[in-house]
């Protein structure tokens, strides 16, 4: 039995979403210092992502928002594994990851990242 190739579905996924997407950025905020305090330090690392409204029905008002937006991040060249507490900057749209989906089906090989984006205010 042949075995499914995740890096090809990888390719094209990249590609999909490098064609149709936009350029953007997941920021990570680093914590202050335990001892010395101030503000956390935002890393951003560049992206190409494509940000899409949630189908109507699974809007439910609590988990799901109807100004929240899926937001699918080509994993091609990422430095960084996007995670709750994220920030995904796309055009002039800040969003917080609420929740992060690998799509990591074989252990190895993330595929695309598919995040939950809530606008930052």
């Amino acid at each position: 039995m042949a075995t499914f190739d995740y890096a090809e579905m990888q390719a094209i996924a990249h590609e999909l979403i490098d064609e149709f997407g936009q350029a953007g950025t997941v920021s990570r905020v680093t914590p202050p210092d335990p001892v010395l305090g101030g503000d956390g330090t935002p890393t951003p690392y560049p992206a190409t992502l494509v940000p899409m409204n949630y189908d109507q029905r699974y809007i439910d008002g609590t988990t799901i928002l109807t100004t929240d937006r899926q937001i699918y991040i080509s994993s091609v060249g990422l430095a960084v594994l996007p995670q709750v507490g994220d920030i995904i900057s796309a055009g002039d749209v800040d969003y917080h990851v609420i929740n992060a989906d690998p799509n990591n089906y074989d252990g190895v090989t993330n595929v695309v990242f598919i995040v939950q984006g809530r606008t930052a205010q």
